[in-house]
């Protein structure tokens, strides 16, 4: 006896990007890479790890981070005080542009970035403590660690 074949499933509708051809990126929920994806996409599959990850809704601005523990890019939505990395599970302090200040390395001169109100910035390069802030009396020290 022939079994009934259930007709095709309707396709859905393809995206048609704007006309304008404007993108915006994302990073990957899978494997941590920078996506681009039209503006108006509600989801983007990865080309390398095939992870399909929600953009967020439109208007709400996102910001980028380096985590401290693994240095993976870490995109946020802006506004955030504190961001978990989800590759080594760090707590990731998050600060607007206003809340930093930038000082050369006094030992390598790579350019630091600290928080403002800090007396000192430790290079990650190098390891020395670079002294900031009001207070000069401290001069550098090399730290031991």
């Amino acid at each position: 006896m022939p079994v009934p074949l259930a007709p095709y499933p309707t396709p859905p509708t393809p995206f048609t990007p704007p006309a304008n051809g404007s993108q915006s990126q994302l990073v990957c929920s899978g494997c941590r890479n920078l996506l681009l994806y039209p503006v108006g996409a509600t989801s983007v599959c990865c080309a390398v790890c095939n992870a399909v990850t929600a953009v967020p809704p439109p208007g709400t601005e996102m910001a980028q981070l380096v985590c401290g523990g693994c240095h993976t890019l870490l995109m946020y939505i802006r506004g955030a005080t504190s961001v978990q990395c989800s590759c080594c599970h760090t707590v990731n302090l998050a600060m607007e542009a206003n809340q930093v200040a930038h000082v050369n390395c006094g030992n390598c001169r790579m350019l630091l970035m600290y928080q403002y109100g800090a007396r000192s910035v430790k290079c990650a390069v190098c390891n020395f403590v670079t002294s900031v802030g009001v207070s000069t009396s401290a001069a550098e020290q090399k730290f031991n660690s």
